[in-house]
């Protein structure tokens, strides 16, 4: 990921380094795909390495690093192959209570150790509650870097023990300059699409080229504007998606829809504008779950469908 728009996070990271007191906990805050986690492998690697100590050149020793694992054993077999692999949607306990084990010894290389959660808004309420122990009695040495798409999710009490580093959203000039970087055969067309849907987040504009998002968009913009009521169109947008999508097309597509109501709530007239924010905070609930509750795909889509519906422009007066 191009870490394009990183350069105050690394000022306010690297003088907290440099200080006597570096906070214990911090959250990494802004919105999906702008490069939070490969700051939060960038930032633990500075933070943990030793004056004069050769350091490994892959996984370290005193890097945790507490992600979605793979759904099942056929999948911890993928990945082992380098291939695609299916994970799981939460993060569960378990992997807290393993990472709490090793954190009563020393770190191997040196005096520090950094514990990476990728996603924290995806940890299970028991996993947010062990961890939150650890938030409050931190061993000597050992730095907390959590990467939140949606700080509102996470615990109270776990925001309170950890600073905030805000990512903010690219210009569109610069999100365009890593679609020519990283997805060289997306068309102009294609890029000013995926710049108007990514709404400065470069990660989701790579994934609008990636999963061919592109049809999808003009549907979602086409029903959002002037309805459904046959439904045929709420037929399609299901057919574009696709009958078995993957669960990141799905999460994808849920991103997208957020994204045309955004736009409608900034290009949309008072008469529409209540309905507008209503549809738009229903797709954040249904984001905010997506990525840990077993929803039926099919229905799924459908009910995107019909929050775009929702909003569309009156064709007639009303009347009374």
């Amino acid at each position: 990921m191009n870490l394009s728009g990183h350069e105050d996070a690394w000022r306010e990271w690297r003088n907290a380094q440099a200080s006597q007191r570096m906070h214990h906990g911090w959250i990494l805050a802004g919105k999906k795909g702008l490069g939070k986690a490969a700051f939060a492998h960038a930032a633990a690697r500075e933070l943990v390495v030793e004056p004069g100590v050769e350091q490994p050149p892959d996984n370290h020793p005193d890097i945790i690093v507490l992600t979605h694992l793979p759904a099942t054993a056929d999948d911890e077999a993928k990945k082992a192959d380098g291939k695609p692999y299916q994970v799981k949607r939460s993060i569960g306990i378990s992997q807290i209570r393993e990472m709490q084990q090793r954190l009563v010894t020393r770190p191997t290389l040196g005096e520090r150790r950094a514990i990476i959660v990728d996603p924290a808004d995806d940890l299970e309420k028991p996993a947010a509650n062990a961890l939150l122990k650890s938030l409050e009695e931190p061993p000597a040495g050992s730095f907390f870097v959590l990467v939140s798409h949606r700080p509102g999710r996470l615990l109270a009490t776990i925001r309170s023990r950890c600073r905030m580093l805000r990512f903010p959203e690219l210009p569109d000039d610069e999100v365009d300059a890593v679609l020519r970087s990283r997805a060289p055969q997306a068309d102009a067309p294609t890029r000013a699409a995926a710049i108007a849907a990514a709404s400065g987040s470069p990660g989701a504009a790579l994934d609008f080229v990636s999963h061919d998002l592109a049809p999808l968009h003009g549907l979602m913009q086409k029903i959002a504007q002037a309805g459904d009521p046959g439904f045929n169109l709420r037929g399609e947008l299901a057919q574009t998606i696709g009958q078995r999508p993957d669960r990141e097309r799905l999460l994808a597509s849920l991103e997208l829809a957020r994204a045309v109501l955004a736009s409608e709530i900034h290009n949309t007239d008072r008469s529409r504008l209540l309905r507008v924010v209503d549809a738009h905070d229903e797709i954040n609930r249904l984001a905010g779950q997506a990525p840990t509750y077993n929803f039926d795909p099919a229905l799924l889509v459908m009910e995107i469908g019909t929050l775009l519906a929702s909003v569309a422009v009156d064709r007639e007066p009303g009347h009374g």
